[in-house]
């Protein structure tokens, strides 16, 4: 049996047990989901399956990816986006925050955002200017 038809089994399976579950959420009524939440912790249930699985699926796939393809360059390029958030964390300056529920946001953790933001920028500048040297690319070779 092909991957191809276990994944559609588990998914006709998982429609069939969503569907179960909107039928007892329907047959409690508005009213008492509103007030209790009752019958909405078998979708959350399904929902921890489902992400579970694609997890599970993502991982393997990319390891089997690695596995096949070019380890050398794969390192390469975790290295290099590691030296982007490194470089991006030694430019952030971390002070406290103050945040609009009352609580205060740790040095440590807006120079975090911080260094999030600036990878951001440093990313998007490479890949826009490799999207610009692309089209140039094109255009000159023809």
């Amino acid at each position: 049996m092909g991957l191809h038809k276990i994944i559609k089994i588990v998914a006709i399976i998982l429609c069939l047990v969503g569907i179960v579950f909107f039928g007892m959420i329907l047959s409690k009524g508005d009213e008492v989901v509103k007030a209790t939440g009752e019958g909405v912790d078998g979708y959350i249930y399904i929902a921890y399956i489902v992400f579970a699985l694609i997890l599970a699926f993502v991982l393997i796939f990319v390891l089997k990816g690695l596995a096949q393809g070019n380890i050398k360059k794969t390192l390469i390029s975790i290295g290099a986006f590691l030296a982007v958030v490194a470089i991006a964390y030694g430019m952030a300056q971390g002070v406290e925050t103050p945040m609009k529920d009352g609580e205060v946001l740790s040095a440590s953790g807006s120079k975090w955002v911080g260094a999030g933001l600036y990878a951001f920028y440093f990313l998007a500048i490479v890949a826009i200017g490799a999207m610009l040297w692309s089209g140039v690319k094109k255009l000159t070779s023809r």
